[in-house]
């Protein structure tokens, strides 16, 4: 049977898998800052003899192998760029760049996908249809890759596209996903409150732009609690603040900024306007001016229900999986959602979490990691469901 081909054929290359992970470890790019990664996964592509382009929508690469029987084309989706964060792991392969890191599995996204190509390749003459490998540039950084590549033809022909994130906090052994909204749409808010400078001995003369940014920072969470509907996620945050001043002087502006998760368009929308309307009445209140910017990041990943089943079923049939569940949606962001605006498909996590670990670090974190074991879970998973996508008649 196929399936039990391409899992034999992963176990055989998974050592290969795991030091091309380790190899894109320790030379990490930033988002649209990629040179070197595309060119090592492009030549990679070109010794299969896969159909690959270069450059797609900035620095992504997309390889095509073309079945020897007619039928669908699936795609597959890796990302690759890295983080601006400083590296404090101690592995033998942690990263050569300072202040560079892959702090968030997209190294091992990336060697699970080309190595489950390479696994497919060989088993071309049995393979109906074509299955696109879309190797993604610049996820972390909007506008990010997606967009940008897909307008570049990415997805031309293609009839669903299915994608896996390793997530260091659950278990290894663990698929995860969900019908409907998995991930945020991942939307910042940049606000300046401009007051009346003074001294600090004397407050009855000015505007304290601090006081009125903490109040406003205080009534924000009240827009989750007692304007959202309950039923629908919602996250504010404020993560920066910033009023350069002496300890005596009242600062004369503050500027702040922040990111808001919403898992439907409704709410998004409801966040942008009542944000504003609540600024407003703040610094009316104060005489205080204010500027206001709601930047839209990637919208809401939103998986099709029979493609997330499809993920879950194609897991149930691995031995290397333990476990495979229906997830709660996730509020991080992730611009695989502008593919499942184009075309039918779902996106998954697969557990990279070490049982034996007594400290896990999350994503983003500069002592992030992942048990290399689930590389070949991940490329399994993916293999499988492509497999079983393109049997279908």
């Amino acid at each position: 049977m196929l399936s039990e081909r391409l899992q034999q054929l992963l176990t055989t290359y998974e050592q290969e898998m795991i030091e091309l992970r380790r190899h894109f470890h320790e030379n990490p790019e930033l988002s649209f800052e990629e040179v070197e990664t595309p060119k090592t996964i492009a030549a990679f592509h070109r010794a299969l003899g896969h159909e690959v382009t270069e450059g797609v929508g900035g620095n992504g690469v997309v390889a095509k192998l073309h079945g020897n029987k007619p039928g669908k084309t699936v795609a597959l989706r890796a990302d690759f760029d890295a983080l601006a964060i400083t590296e404090e792991t101690a592995l033998p392969f942690q990263s050569k760049v300072k202040g560079r890191m892959h702090a968030c599995g997209h190294d091992g996204h990336t060697a699970a996908l080309l190595i489950l190509a390479k696994a497919l390749n060989a088993m071309q003459e049995d393979i109906c249809g074509t299955i696109v490998f879309i190797h993604q540039h610049a996820e972390e950084l909007a506008p990010g890759g997606a967009k940008a590549m897909i307008e570049a033809g990415c997805l031309d022909g293609v009839d669903a596209i299915y994608g896996i994130h390793l997530w260091a906090t659950t278990e290894l052994g663990r698929v995860e996903t969900t019908p409907g909204p998995i991930m945020a749409a991942a939307d910042g808010i940049y606000v300046t409150i401009q007051g009346k400078g003074g001294h600090g001995a004397s407050p009855h003369d000015t505007k304290d732009s601090i006081v009125i940014a903490a109040q406003f920072i205080t009534n924000l969470q009240q827009l989750v609690a007692r304007r959202v509907n309950p039923l629908k996620p919602a996250v504010v945050s404020i993560g920066h603040i910033e009023a350069l001043n002496p300890f005596n002087v009242i600062a004369d502006s503050v500027y702040m900024k922040g990111t808001v998760r919403t898992l439907d368009e409704e709410t998004r929308d409801q966040l942008e306007f009542e944000i504003e309307e609540l600024l407003k009445a703040t610094c009316y209140l104060t005489k205080a001016e204010y500027q206001y910017k709601y930047n839209r990041g990637y919208p809401p990943v939103v998986n099709h229900q029979e493609h997330a089943q499809a993920i879950l079923n194609a897991a149930q049939k691995l031995p290397i999986v333990t476990e495979t569940a229906i997830c709660e949606p996730n509020m991080g962001g992730e611009d695989f959602a502008y593919y499942l605006q184009h075309v039918p498909g779902a996106f998954a996590f697969v557990g990279a979490k070490n049982p034996e670990w007594t400290e896990v670090y999350p994503h983003h974190h500069p002592k992030f990691d992942i048990d290399e074991r689930s590389l070949c879970i991940a490329a399994n998973v993916l293999g499988q469901t492509a497999l079983d996508f393109l049997q279908q008649r």
